[in-house]
């Protein structure tokens, strides 16, 4: 809300930190009740680190294939690629030819990506 003057003020931002309190004051709850009523009983097994229900034995140095992040970052790229055709799809008919052709040269990019990924062999786990 803009006051006579143009000018913002501060019970403009009530609301925003209305909202950050009870985030903030459901976060501590969360927390406070949890460990209040969450299982006390330890013991040497219960309290060992596990990775993914794996037990986590060995030097943290050890090589991990780049395969593995590759993937990874594939995926991300891939995924974030395909969150611009949501828009294009939603307003196809109001951005015409252009909106049209820009979009095939778009996938055309994507495509030649994909294939270069599957021609370098990332994808293919040895």
């Amino acid at each position: 809300m803009e006051t006579t003057e143009g000018l913002q003020l501060p019970s403009d931002y009530l609301p925003i930190l209305i909202q950050f309190a009870a985030a903030l004051g459901f976060v501590l709850f969360a927390i406070i009740v949890t460990h209040l009523i969450g299982p006390k009983r330890h013991s040497k097994v219960k309290d060992a680190a596990w990775e993914c229900g794996v037990e986590s034995v060995g030097n943290a140095r050890t090589p991990v294939s780049y395969k593995y992040f590759m993937t990874a970052i594939l995926f991300v790229l891939f995924d974030v690629e395909v969150i611009f055709l949501y828009p294009w799809a939603v307003n196809f008919r109001g951005l015409g030819m252009d909106g049209f052709i820009q979009m095939i040269v778009f996938m055309a990019m994507l495509m030649l990506g994909f294939y270069y990924v599957i021609k370098k062999g990332i994808l293919n786990w040895e």
